[in-house]
């Protein structure tokens, strides 16, 4: 009989698995097969499942046999991990460290600006019993509730795990590494007691977290819920791969995705600099490509404090407080308490907002809790047209749930242009943030960039452009040269209250601050006069 199956933490299927299942005194044995499959014959009923293989961290569990439910069994690699938990938090509040590691490991902080700046040694830490720095996964989809680590395996009595955030704001690393050499490092999000510059820079943790896959899902990996069997081959099996059309946004619902895992693609490399090529496939659009514009705003002399979108969304941010905001790379997802306290702010209070992504806002998600969000794709297909029943075709996600993006940002995306990379053309060089550039109208900019998944220039990955929705008083001002009409554009606007806009419409514009002088002047133009 199919008792159940057993896969790692990306719900790939795990092969000579060796299981025991003790009930009442009696042992039997068995062993997963190539799809992860367990057959064994049991009666039904409750057992205690010992189970492991090389490789992978052994167990003992409960559970109980139910012929018409398999089982789902999860086993955690022999691999490094760890993350911050809560993931953002103020200066002076506490966040505690869960680290994996199967051999001792040493735990440093480090702040990523200008440079990597050490900030302390947090410790050296190991256990009397072998490989007791384990951490031990939940089974079945632990994506929707959380790993919970140092609840479930390690947790350390004499040393703590707990530390403060330091006095100063800004994007801080964990560096990790074991005896053995392996390094992992990940990100903590501290945010100012209370505001300390003019401009408030959000890190785009919500972003982050719809493309973590630890555990097996992520908004583009099974996004509403996984299917009854881990996966053999993903090309073959999964939708992403197999749908036609790359249609993976097929259902009304979507199972939660919690920030309560480690994000092994906010890895930075230990010898990474800021200046470096940003080479991997997941780092050009998320912390390690924020990193570099803030390393550029500090280069710069703008200070900044920086806060994350979940803050944003549960309402601990003082905008008022603040000239400017930035939001930047790559902003996917937000929620509607999010757009709307934004809009009002630019549109009735006079806030400035200065988009440097792209891709921005597309997505409604809602959090159940602190760390359960669903994103809410809503039977989406990026590369067809959707139609609302008058007829109106929508412009994203967002529009089709609340109101397109454009309203608030000037520019949406599109899918023109999507995975391409090219400068930007002079459009207005009478506009002021072409000043002392001496770009004029057919020029170029934004060639050089650390973007290498997809090189070419500062309008790229994913575009966006004006449309039916933008404000009457959106002021095209450059344009990206990307094929198929689908270069980013530069918009800027001023609403009644005496706010503005500044939108570049490009997730590799950040990538280009530190090396490509016209993407650096405009964007130094553009915050010299929104903070006043």
């Amino acid at each position: 009989m199919l008792v159940g199956f057993v896969s790692n933490e990306r719900y790939v299927a795990i092969p000579e698995v060796l299981f025991e299942f003790r009930c009442h005194g009696s042992v039997t044995t068995a062993r997963s097969t190539i799809s992860g499959a367990v057959h064994v014959e049991l009666e039904p009923g409750d057992y205690q499942v010992v189970l492991g293989r090389d490789g992978y961290g052994s167990k003992i569990v409960t559970m109980t046999v139910d012929p018409s439910t398999p089982y789902h069994f999860r086993l955690l690699s022999d691999r490094l991990y760890g993350y911050m938990w809560p993931k953002c938090v103020a200066s002076g509040a506490r966040s505690e460290f869960r680290v994996h590691a199967v051999e001792e490991y040493e735990l440093e902080l480090w702040r990523y600006g200008a440079d990597k700046e050490f900030v302390k040694r947090i410790g050296t830490f190991d256990e009397h019993g072998p490989r007791a720095t384990m951490q031990i996964t939940p089974d079945g989809d632990y994506t929707r509730t959380g790993v919970e680590w140092n609840k479930h395996g390690y947790h350390a009595k004499g040393l703590s795990q707990f530390i403060e955030a330091p006095e100063r704001s800004g994007l801080y690393f964990l560096h990790a590494r074991g005896k053995s050499g392996e390094f992992f490092s990940f990100p903590w999000v501290v945010a100012p007691q209370r505001p300390q510059a003019t401009l408030a820079v959000l890190a785009s943790d919500i972003n982050w977290n719809a493309y973590n896959s630890f555990g097996g899902r992520s908004n583009y990996i099974h996004a509403d819920c996984f299917p009854p069997t881990p996966t053999v081959n993903s090309r073959l099996e999964l939708a992403r791969y197999t749908e036609a059309e790359h249609r993976t946004y097929d259902s009304d619902r979507y199972a939660p995705l919690s920030l309560d895992r480690p994000d092994y693609y906010n890895h930075v490399d230990e010898h990474e600099q800021i200046t470096d090529p940003i080479a991997g496939r997941q780092g050009c659009h998320m912390a390690a490509a924020e990193w570099r514009l803030l390393g550029w705003m500090e280069r710069q002399d703008f200070d900044y404090d920086l806060y994350s979108e979940s803050l944003f969304h549960f309402d601990r941010i003082p905008l008022d407080d603040y000239k400017a905001l930035v939001i930047s790379t790559h902003p996917e997802y937000w929620s509607k308490d999010m757009y709307f306290r934004l809009k009002s702010w630019v549109f009735e209070r006079g806030g400035r907002l200065i988009y440097l992504g792209g891709n921005g806002l597309n997505c409604e998600i809602e959090f159940l809790d602190e760390h359960r969000v669903v994103y809410q794709n809503t039977r989406w297909s990026h590369s067809e047209p959707q139609y609302a029943a008058d007829g109106r075709e929508y412009e994203s996600r967002f529009d089709k749930r609340q109101e397109s993006e454009a309203n608030l940002l000037g520019v949406a995306f599109t899918f023109a242009g999507i995975m391409t990379g090219a400068p930007y053309e002079v459009l207005d060089a009478e506009h002021w943030c072409f000043e002392g550039t001496g770009l004029k109208n057919g020029d170029t900019f934004g060639r050089n960039s650390l973007h290498q998944r997809i090189p070419g220039g500062a309008s790229g990955h994913e575009t966006d452009k004006i449309t039916p929705q933008s404000p009457a008083g959106a002021r095209a001002l450059a344009k990206g040269l990307n094929p198929d009409n689908g270069g980013a554009e530069i918009v800027h606007f001023e609403t009644a209250s005496g706010g503005e806009v500044f939108s570049v419409g490009s997730i590799t514009w950040p990538a280009c601050v530190l090396v490509d002088d016209g993407v650096s002047a405009i964007t130094a133009n553009v915050m010299r006069r929104f903070r006043g």
